[in-house]
C-alpha cells in the first residue's frame, strides 16, 4: 500500500436530506471497493495502490452525479510513498477509537 487518501465529496444541494443520500451513495460506492476505509464525520479515508485510488476518487463524482448531484466540490488528500508503505489508517487512528 503505496497511498492513502482523504476524500469528501459535498454536494451542492440545499435539501439536507438529499445531501446524506448522495453522500451515502458514495460511501457505498467507496465500500464495495474493497480497499481499506475509515468514514469520518467530514471524510473518508481510504487505503490502497496510488493508481487504484485516483479511479476511487475519479469514480465517486460520476457516483454523486448518478445519485441526482448536479454540482459539488470535492476535497482530497493524498499521501503517497512510491517507493515504500504509507502509515495505516490503523496506525494512525486506532488508539483514539478504542
Amino acid at each position: 500500500m503505496n497511498a492513502s487518501v482523504a476524500i469528501q465529496v459535498l454536494p451542492g444541494v440545499q435539501d439536507e436530506n438529499k445531501v446524506i443520500e448522495i453522500v451515502d451513495a458514495v460511501i457505498d460506492y467507496i465500500k464495495s471497493t474493497g480497499l481499506s476505509y475509515y468514514v469520518g464525520p467530514c471524510e473518508t479515508s481510504i487505503e490502497g495502490d496510488y493508481e487504484q485510488l485516483m479511479e476511487v476518487v475519479k469514480n465517486c463524482q460520476i457516483v454523486a452525479a448518478k445519485a441526482g448531484c448536479k454540482s459539488m466540490n470535492t476535497y482530497v488528500k493524498i499521501s503517497y510513498k512510491p517507493e515504500g508503505e504509507v502509515l495505516t489508517i490503523e496506525k494512525k487512528v486506532s488508539k483514539h477509537h478504542q
